[in-house]
């Protein structure tokens, strides 16, 4: 039996990525404007996966084994690797609120993708809690769609869905890597595959970096730091203790929080219909991260009223 107590570093875990992956969109906007799409990824890879080997050197942490690296490099590849450069791309081909709309299909392609992969399974109150975030998602993205310039192409459209779809099947290949090795290895890891896989803009991004404000280096720091290097690590170590399926619910929980710092950080004022998608977001969360009655404690109540 699980207790609730048991589930608590996870839930913390969770915490902590789901905040910090929604800095990373308001570090993302300024980093972006003075750095290329894939420049901007690897300059984020590098930061990330030197602070990771520092980390894993301290402790001592050896290389994964055989049987963790088909997960680590699918996660590298994919996740660290091509939606980072597809997202940075899209999100300047498009608006902001038609990025969100469209990226938040990972999810969904994560609950489908794990259930016929991974034998996760479906549950009821998985699917109802993600039919109801992303509904509040398309309300948040259409809200910030209004208020945008209407700056979209099919280029761009077609770049968030690769974001979502290498970020749904990095998910679920690295869920496999995680009962081999543990959350330090995966992510240090999977962040160095992403990197060598970036290698190709690093004449790029050394030339930006000459030209770049500050600010924008820093943003660039802070996103490998904070939102890669310990939110990726924290996100494997809830990843291990639950399922890809309600691990990806979880992150519609991102936008209400992109939202309020977007506000606090940046003044920018976030209209009703805004805070009423991220209400949804938030009700779908809590419904998809609930358990069930269990059985006997249903049937156990009908028992005592027969005996009485």
């Amino acid at each position: 039996m699980q207790t609730g107590s048991r589930n608590w570093p996870a839930i913390a875990a969770a915490s902590v990525t789901v905040v910090l992956w929604a800095s990373a969109f308001v570090s993302i906007r300024s980093a972006g404007e003075s750095y290329s799409p894939g420049a901007l990824a690897l300059g984020r890879l590098a930061a990330g996966s030197l602070v990771l080997v520092v980390i894993c050197l301290i402790r001592r942490v050896g290389f994964p084994p055989k049987a963790a690296w088909p997960g680590i490099l699918g996660s590298g590849l994919l996740w660290f690797g091509a939606y980072m450069v597809a997202l940075n791309w899209g999100e300047r081909e498009v608006d902001a609120g038609t990025a969100a709309m469209i990226v938040n299909i990972g999810p969904i392609l994560i609950a489908l993708l794990s259930s016929r992969l991974l034998g996760e399974g479906l549950p009821p109150r998985l699917l109802a809690g993600m039919a109801v975030s992303f509904a509040g998602a398309v309300v948040v993205g259409f809200s910030m769609s209004q208020g945008a310039d209407g700056h979209s192409s099919v280029l761009g459209v077609v770049l968030c869905v690769i974001a979502a779809v290498t970020y749904a099947g990095g998910v679920v290949a690295q869920k496999p890597a995680l009962r081999h090795a543990g959350a330090l290895q995966v992510t240090t890891f999977g962040c160095l595959v992403g990197t060598i896989a970036c290698l190709p803009f690093a004449g790029t991004l050394i030339t930006e970096a000459a030209t770049a404000p500050l600010p924008a280096t820093l943003n660039m720091v802070y996103l490998g730091v904070f939102p890669t290097a310990l939110a990726f690590t924290t996100w494997a170590f809830a990843l291990a203790r639950t399922t890809a399926g309600r691990m990806g619910a979880t992150t519609y929980a991102v936008p209400v929080i992109v939202v309020g710092l977007s506000w606090l950080v940046l003044d920018e004022i976030p209209a009703v219909l805004t805070l009423a998608g991220g209400a949804l977001c938030l009700a779908g969360v809590a419904v998809s991260r609930g358990r069930a009655r269990r059985p006997e404690a249903v049937s156990a109540a009908p028992a005592a009223d027969h005996r009485s």
